[in-house]
């Protein structure tokens, strides 16, 4: 874009320098706080264009932001500029959206005409599409769908010095862009950029570091018929995992058709016994055995598969008797309802105690699932487990209530994310590295891959003008 276009559009940008209105802008779901001189909320990609171009030639630090339900501080600024996305929201079609668009309203309008977009991160009724895109979201789906990754056909992106194109998978790494070649875990990840071979993949999970994701076309399937939802209880961890084990063999993965007579769920998910405790409210008949249950949800053609789960949870030490069944929505709404009341309770808990929590976001191969389980059990703090199991991605939340206890929740956030390594493991499995992981980032990767993540941003981005902080620090 020319300097006389670019200031044109600049003239139409709503903008403010209001401090109480950029105060609403300026912390996320870390409750990470930042500041900022100005927000600008452009309404078009041309407008978002234009903001970048002057930022890059002025070099004024600028991070993009959308709903901020990040739970690490990448939207959070560190001086400079606000740029919402909140403005683009137009929905194009069904598969052809802005980035402003919110994911789970888009989700709910598409699956009255029988499409499905799998991805379904637990923020997904606030967060945007974009956002999403760029942290790569996921949710209890990606253990037979995957993250958001597959599910996206091309974006629109502005580049950080204002130039927009369109990719997909089709659409090489520019020759003269430095390489990112590194071998991710082989486990749910979103830590650090892609070692793509297209330049889609490569700003997918870029975390807004490479460019703004403006507008997306996405990969959308067929709505499943129906869905079946069970909460099972168990005496003990040791059963639940076991029962994991058994039913995710053979299961669709993404890709990855069922085996034969494999009981195939969409979603295995975990609460601990603290968890069970918080969500007690919502199963007035919580048997008093539990100290475990898994919530699982199995998508099917009309005809509920309950024989064969039936027979496997008898089977498994589970206190059967007491399995809640959902075949309705009315009965899923209400295991939805037990689902979310637990972080909604955490976040109760931490209020109360007036401290932060301490929340893990790591996953660990298939064999080191029970050892990280221990790990998280050997913490002496007030704590609650939950999470997406079949994954092997269980978030724990450690509720100091005190500043030595604080003190102490951090110090074994820190080790136990060099055990997740250890095992094979990454240091976030969903959520990315935003600003507050960038430390365990580094030590994940090595110096050597930090160096080639800071060279490609170098590269696009040679005053660092977008998301300062976020990921990787600029080299001194």
């Amino acid at each position: 874009m020319h300097e006389d276009g670019i200031q044109r559009h600049m003239r139409d940008v709503l903008n403010t320098e209001d401090a109480d209105v950029i105060e609403g802008y300026l912390t996320d779901a870390s409750n990470t706080r930042g500041h900022a001189e100005r927000l600008v909320l452009p309404q078009s990609t041309k407008e978002v264009a234009a903001v970048v171009a002057h930022c890059q030639h002025h070099a004024i630090p600028l991070t993009v932001t959308a709903q901020r339900t990040s739970t690490t501080g990448g939207p959070v600024p560190e001086g400079g500029w606000l740029l919402s996305m909140e403005k683009l929201n137009t929905v194009h079609a069904p598969d052809d959206v802005d980035g402003g668009v919110i994911l789970g309203a888009h989700q709910a309008e598409i699956q009255h005409d029988g499409l499905y977009f799998p991805p379904d991160p637990t923020s997904r009724h606030e967060c945007s599409v974009g956002a999403a895109i760029a942290c790569n979201a996921s949710g209890a789906r990606s253990f037979r769908y995957g993250p958001t990754r597959a599910w996206v056909k091309a974006v629109e992106w502005v580049l950080p010095n204002g130039e927009v194109i369109w990719v997909d998978r089709d659409t090489p790494i520019p020759s003269g862009w430095p390489q990112v070649g590194w071998k991710e875990p082989e486990v749910k990840t979103a830590a650090g950029f892609f070692p793509a071979d297209n330049a889609l993949d490569l700003v997918i999970g870029s975390e807004g570091a490479l460019g703004v994701i403006t507008r997306a076309r996405l990969n959308l399937i067929e709505a499943p018929v129906d869905v079946l939802g069970l909460i099972v209880f168990f005496p003990n961890e040791a059963e639940a995992v076991e029962f994991v084990n058994q039913v995710r063999r053979g299961a669709a993965r993404l890709g990855q058709p069922a085996a034969p007579g494999a009981l195939n769920p969409t979603a295995i998910e975990f609460f601990d016994a603290n968890a069970l405790q918080l969500a007690a409210s919502r199963i007035p008949d919580l048997p008093p055995a539990a100290r475990t249950a898994l919530f699982i949800e199995i998508e099917h053609d009309g005809d509920p598969p309950v024989d064969g789960w039936w027979e496997a949870i008898v089977e498994s030490g589970a206190l059967a008797d007491d399995t809640i069944v959902a075949d309705d929505e009315a009965g899923r709404r209400r295991l939805h309802s037990v689902r979310h009341a637990i972080p909604a309770a955490v976040n109760e808990t931490v209020v109360a105690n007036g401290m932060p929590k301490v929340g893990t976001d790591f996953a660990v191969p298939d064999e080191a699932l029970l050892t990280m389980m221990n790990a998280y059990q050997a913490v002496e703090l007030p704590k609650v487990c939950f999470g997406h199991i079949g994954d092997n991605h269980l978030h724990l939340n450690l509720l100091p209530r005190d500043a030595t206890e604080l003190a102490t929740a951090r110090e074994a956030y820190v080790q136990l994310a060099r055990e997740a390594v250890r095992l094979g493991g990454t240091v976030s499995a969903e959520h990315g590295i935003g600003k507050i992981k960038r430390a365990l980032l580094a030590e994940m990767v090595g110096c050597e891959v930090v160096e080639q993540f800071q060279a490609l941003k170098r590269h696009l981005d040679p005053n660092w003008i977008l998301g300062r902080g976020t990921m990787i620090a600029k080299p001194d």
